[in-house]
């Protein structure tokens, strides 16, 4: 069976019951050791044209296919951003809570450029509503699992959230080399972990994750 391209059935039927816009929203870097955590959000309007042609969830693109695709979806949807919490933030906060945060910074960079956040949808991949955790002002927000490839708002975002922190751990790799960040972005892959070892951990490891003492 081959891959079922994303739509927007899911976003159009949420605005056809009065949401506003809908905002697609999923997180990257969650289960990195070392840079931030980050959540894309993309917003689709009920006048939204046909989605980009080969976007896909992330995690199902090359990395040459994620950096052609990301600035089609930014100019796709109406408004997109990406919210970061630190490595620092992870270690103090906890990684649900820098999930929350996180979002909470992304959703703040969308009502800067106008959009009616509480009037829309919330549309969150996967089955835990870790963002309104973090809102002092509850929005509606939908957790549906594998909306990442099942609807091209959340695909939007989370290719957009890959390449921006993909393009960030790429730049930190140079003014920290010896890591291999600019080919495995910070998770643990073995010669990332040999690396460590060897190297110590620097300021953007998650030190609170790591085996080793510094």
């Amino acid at each position: 069976m081959g891959v079922v391209d994303p739509t927007l059935d899911v976003e159009l039927a949420m605005m056809a019951a009065g949401a506003t816009c809908v905002i697609g929203c999923d997180e990257v870097g969650r289960g990195a050791l070392a840079g931030p955590v980050g959540v894309g959000v993309a917003v689709v309007g009920p006048a939204a044209p046909a989605i980009p042609d080969g976007l896909r969830d992330s995690k199902m693109l090359s990395e040459p296919r994620r950096e052609a695709l990301a600035p089609l979806a930014a100019a796709w949807a109406l408004h997109s951003a990406v919210g970061l919490a630190s490595a620092a933030e992870v270690d103090e906060l906890g990684i649900i809570a820098c999930l929350g945060l996180a979002g909470k910074r992304a959703l703040a960079a969308l009502h800067a450029a106008g959009v009616d956040i509480a009037g829309s949808v919330v549309l969150l991949d996967g089955n835990d509503d870790w963002l309104n955790k973090a809102l002092h002002t509850p929005l509606n927000v939908v957790t549906r699992v594998r909306a990442d490839q099942d609807c091209g708002s959340v695909a939007a975002a989370s290719v957009i959230a890959k390449v921006h922190r993909d393009r960030l751990m790429i730049e930190a790799d140079a003014r920290h080399p010896g890591y291999g960040w600019a080919g495995n972005k910070g998770y643990g892959s073995a010669a990332h972990l040999e690396a460590i070892a060897l190297l110590g951990p620097t300021g953007l490891h998650r030190k609170s994750w790591l085996k080793i003492t510094a």
